[in-house]
């Protein structure tokens, strides 16, 4: 799916502009080919050799807009 490979690797920012972290993986709904949830990592160096499994999950729905970087409507709690 094309629109996954250019979400991949965007940093995610929330209301007040902290970062979130990278968008690591996309949860998408095959019956109805939308997108459900991004999931970020941090971005450590740990991640990178696969070695850390701390991901935060993002409904779809908190996402405001997509650009060079994803914008969310809140903040995570």
């Amino acid at each position: 799916m094309r629109v996954v490979e250019e979400i991949i690797g965007k940093e995610v920012l929330d209301d007040s502009a902290t970062v979130i972290g990278k968008v690591k993986d996309v949860e998408i709904d095959i019956e109805t080919n939308t997108v459900d949830a991004l999931i970020l990592g941090k971005g450590s160096i740990s991640e990178g050799l696969g070695l850390s499994k701390n991901e935060t999950i993002v409904p779809y729905e908190m996402v405001d807009k997509i650009g060079d970087k994803i914008l969310l409507k809140g903040t995570l709690k």
